[in-house]
């Protein structure tokens, strides 16, 4: 079956839409893993410099978001999100290119992520060249108590 629907438009995201980000990251994270960024900590990481935010845009609405950052030849996936009623639709992906994309116009020879040991993503970042690097064990607290461990993941960018 193919997709009819409209193409996704990538935007540059500004402070201004913090909102729409808040909602797609609250929406999108599973709230018993307290991975979720207030708006306040999405906002100071913003006002650092080689830090940028993409938005991904459906008509006027915002079904995706990525942040990153890079500095001295490295970059780092800060966050990823997609709507869940989006997702399978290769939005994810988009935004995970664009990071990269992003990564290589800012310099950076390799990007970075860092992700909960179970996170279903995890095959997005595969398919995308990225691979494992580490782990740390127990690093992520749930929100009911529970320990996660965090794996580390990069991708050398081509030049």
């Amino acid at each position: 079956m193919s997709d009819t629907r409209d193409p996704v438009t990538l935007i540059v995201g500004t402070p201004a839409m913090i909102g729409a980000v808040d909602r797609v990251m609250r929406s999108a994270f599973d709230p018993r893993y307290g991975e979720a960024w207030t708006p306040a900590q999405c906002l100071g990481m913003m006002s650092l410099p080689g830090v940028w935010l993409t938005l991904a845009c459906l008509d006027d609405d915002v079904v995706g978001f990525a942040l990153s950052r890079a500095i001295a030849g490295d970059a780092e996936l800060l966050l990823i999100a997609v709507l869940p009623e989006q997702r399978g639709h290769g939005i994810g992906a988009t935004l995970l290119g664009e990071a990269v994309a992003g990564a290589a116009r800012r310099g950076a020879v390799q990007i970075c992520l860092e992700m909960r040991a179970n996170n279903p993503a995890t095959r997005l970042y595969l398919r995308a060249g990225f691979v494992k690097r580490g782990e740390r064990r127990g690093y992520y607290a749930g929100t009911q108590g529970e320990r996660f461990d965090a794996h580390t993941y990069v991708c050398p960018i081509a030049s």
